[in-house]
């Protein structure tokens, strides 16, 4: 297959895909995370990976120089990597895969995944994302998704999935989404909102929220104590940080407050109206470019 190097080919079929990528559809590195903690988890072993060359403008997504344990300099660059996990019950084997969201060919690169998938006998793709959102950093991840079928939808939903509405640019997973369409591959797109005004990453909290949501669509069982261990301490340091800045520290009051009013009304599609949403960040962001000689 064009642009693919292969170290090893697995005799099994593959029931299940999970894929994240990272850069622009992975805030906080979250998604990135959840799939690496499974592949290390498992374990998994690599046994492909995409070659770059086509696929990037290294002045954009630069490689990376690194020296390693002989002291040799090497160059690091963007990864796409293949894993699969292999027990003896087929129902909970899976390939796992790591990218980096392309620069260039989003279709052929798309083409070079869902041949993966048809090669193994694929029969469901779950891709894990992660955006930034107006969400409080104090309460339970919030957890939103799409699905290719009513029965997958049905099923997130029941799960606490909520139906994504969104609807403006895009990344990698809608294009891959719509190149699994077209070849009839049912696909379920799992995605972390992470609180836009924290900067410390990882989020762990939002990792394990994924997990949890997959390991409950899925048949994978995976020990998640290390990611909530490191929530906790995820938590800690940013309240740390927030609490010695009442701007902010009255921002998150602000979404705290509409998160629990949100969520102690019935089930309801509707979403907060832009137009407050947009004014309230413009608020916050105002507040944050001021100095404080200007306050």
């Amino acid at each position: 297959m064009d642009g693919l190097i292969v170290h090893e080919t697995p005799e099994q079929n593959f029931p299940t895909m999970i894929v994240a990528f990272a850069g622009w559809p992975d805030a906080a590195e979250a998604a990135t995370r959840a799939v690496r903690y499974l592949v290390r988890k498992l374990p998994a072993k690599k046994f492909a990976e995409i070659d770059p060359e086509e696929f990037y403008d290294f002045t954009d997504v630069r490689p990376q120089t690194r020296t390693n344990r002989q002291g040799e300099r090497i160059i690091r660059w963007p990864r796409n990597d293949l894993y699969y996990y292999a027990p003896e019950e087929e129902s909970r084997r899976f390939i796992l895969f790591v990218g980096t969201e392309p620069n260039l060919k989003w279709r052929a690169y798309s083409d070079i995944l869902t041949g993966i998938a048809q090669q193994y006998g694929v029969k469901l793709i779950v891709s894990l994302g992660a955006l930034l959102d107006a969400v409080p950093h104090t309460r339970e991840p919030r957890i939103t998704g799409r699905a290719s079928s009513p029965e997958l939808t049905q099923k997130a939903e029941w799960l606490g999935i909520r139906n994504s509405g969104y609807q403006g640019p895009t990344g990698i997973h809608t294009a891959f989404m719509d190149a699994c369409s077209k070849l009839d591959i049912p696909y379920a797109s799992i995605w972390g909102h992470c609180p836009h005004y924290v900067n410390t990453t990882p989020d762990p909290r939002v990792s394990s929220a994924l997990l949890t949501r997959l390991r409950s669509l899925i048949d994978v069982e995976v020990d998640l104590e290390e990611l909530r261990l490191a929530g906790d301490a995820y938590l800690e340091e940013v309240n740390k940080v927030i609490a010695k800045q009442p701007d902010v520290s009255s921002y998150v009051t602000r979404l705290e407050q509409r998160h629990d009013a949100a969520h102690s009304s019935p089930p309801s599609d509707e979403i907060p109206d832009p137009d407050a949403m947009v004014e309230e960040l413009e608020e916050f962001l105002k507040s944050q470019r001021q100095g404080p000689e200007e306050e």
